[in-house]
């Protein structure tokens, strides 16, 4: 197995491990997203996405949102804490230091972007968030808290995700109606 590979598989196993349902399938769409987006994104950008939520992973150790009274200071600080926790990943892996150093720098600005990958890897995390995380993130949080997030993230997408999004349907009638609504205030 080549490092690449070796260490995809380790992030998995480690995603596998979260308490939040939506987890594993949201490591693996966003890194589905990021290929639609970028075919021909680079090993760093890939694991980027596949580990850019690692932190969540780990209950003993993730950052909370409880603890902060900044939605956006709590996101840069998940952020970098899952970028610490990727490093060691990808070093027992053999993957490649120039590799590792960009992976973990997109992991670090994964939710503000800021330049090409990492806009990319911000649209592809926040596209698989009305794509699969959507209907667990509505059941278990409820109509005004995924309505704030809902508008965080539809905010924060270039406009090529934001047409994505727009063609996003869920088959519960609420939740494309919250969707409906998010977009619809976001546009304006």
């Amino acid at each position: 197995m080549n490092s690449i590979d070796c260490a995809k598989q380790k992030i998995r196993a480690v995603i596998a491990g979260s308490q939040v349902p939506e987890d594993p399938r949201h490591a693996d769409n966003t890194l589905e997203w990021l290929l639609r987006l970028e075919p021909d994104a680079g090993d760093a950008l890939q694991l980027a996405a596949l580990a850019h939520d690692i932190d969540r992973a780990i209950e003993e150790v993730k950052v909370r949102r409880e603890d902060f009274d900044d939605y956006d200071a709590f996101k840069a600080t998940h952020a970098r804490h899952g970028a610490e926790l990727l490093r060691p990943i990808l070093t027992a892996c053999g993957v490649a230091r120039d590799i590792t150093d960009e992976a973990c720098r997109l992991v670090q600005v994964h939710e503000v972007g800021g330049e090409p990958q990492a806009n990319l890897l911000k649209d592809a995390d926040s596209i698989s968030y009305f794509d699969v995380n959507l209907p667990l993130y509505f059941q278990r949080e409820g109509w005004d808290e995924t309505k704030r997030r809902s508008h965080w993230g539809y905010r924060r997408l270039t406009p090529r995700a934001k047409d994505i999004v727009k063609h996003i349907d869920h088959e519960d009638e609420e939740l494309a109606r919250l969707l409906r609504e998010v977009i619809h205030e976001g546009d304006r």
